[in-house]
């Protein structure tokens, strides 16, 4: 795997959720001009909506996954002032959702197709259960296995390492120093977070959701480590929101310790001891 090609995978994955972003904008303004159409003022809740409007926004929801797509679908071929949509700016903006909607959609297949041509993805992430070939372009173009030289590296840079007994964060004791260059050429330091952030809600948001809802290892290794932290003295007067969050960053972690070693032996390069078992000498299994 060249360099080249990983970081022309990363500006595809950027593109890609960029037009996601976007399109999701555009959606909310056409379900907002929807909502004001039918009787809803922005600041209100549905519950101010007569009978009719509700049961307008009922069905939408039934028959269409996102409300979105449900007022959109409705847009005439060619703009008439009539239905829902009167006038031609509400027009051209259901139209610039479906362009953006065809757009997204040539993206991930771009995204799908392109993933297929890394061997790491062939030899390891494709057989992961709750790995898709979003999710693994994600993976393969956010880390850089060869500065990785420890399983930690790749935990401290989503972010899911722990300073001070705790797991990291933005909090200001979580904040490192960084150099910067002004606008003048002098050289300033500034307090900025350590980690990335954008692969950090990828893989813990996305991923680790993934493994709780999927059946594979890694729902097993969910699954037992979220019921011996339920049981331990320590973590008694936790959330079971708070033993959830705990669970999947540890089932995460152990999947990129997992990745780690595939991905250092196939690109031919040392593999360290995770910490716990070079130093510790506890020896994770995958269940």
């Amino acid at each position: 795997m060249s360099n080249s090609q990983q970081q022309m995978l990363k500006a595809a994955v950027n593109g890609f959720y960029s037009m996601q972003k976007t399109r999701i904008r555009v959606g909310n303004n056409i379900v907002a001009n929807f909502k004001i159409k039918i009787g809803q003022e922005p600041s209100q809740s549905e519950d101010t909506l007569d009978a009719d409007a509700k049961l307008l926004l009922s069905n939408l929801r039934v028959s269409y996954k996102k409300i979105t797509d449900g007022v959109a679908s409705m847009n005439p071929r060619r703009f008439k002032q009539d239905g829902l949509i009167s006038e031609y700016s509400e027009f051209s903006l259901v139209q610039q959702y479906f362009d953006l909607v065809a757009a997204e959609d040539t993206a991930l297949k771009q995204i799908t197709y392109a993933v297929k041509e890394f061997p790491i993805y062939r030899t390891f992430l494709e057989d992961v259960t709750g790995v898709g070939p979003t999710m693994a372009a994600v993976i393969i173009s956010g880390f850089d296995i060869h500065k990785a030289e420890y399983p930690s590296s790749l935990h401290k840079y989503a972010g899911l390492d722990v300073v001070s007994g705790k797991g990291r964060s933005r909090v200001k004791e979580h904040l490192v120093d960084s150099t910067y260059i002004d606008a003048d050429g002098n050289e300033q330091t500034k307090k900025g977070i350590s980690f990335n952030p954008f692969l950090k809600t990828k893989l813990i948001g996305v991923l680790g959701s993934s493994f709780v809802k999927t059946k594979g290892p890694y729902r097993d290794i969910y699954d037992n480590y979220k019921h011996r932290i339920t049981h331990m003295p320590a973590h008694s007067e936790k959330s079971k929101a708070h033993l959830n969050n705990m669970a999947i960053r540890y089932t995460v972690k152990r999947f990129l310790t997992d990745l780690y070693v595939a991905w250092r032996k196939l690109e031919g390069l040392p593999v360290a001891d995770e910490y716990s078992k070079g130093k510790l000498g506890i020896n994770h299994k995958v269940a």
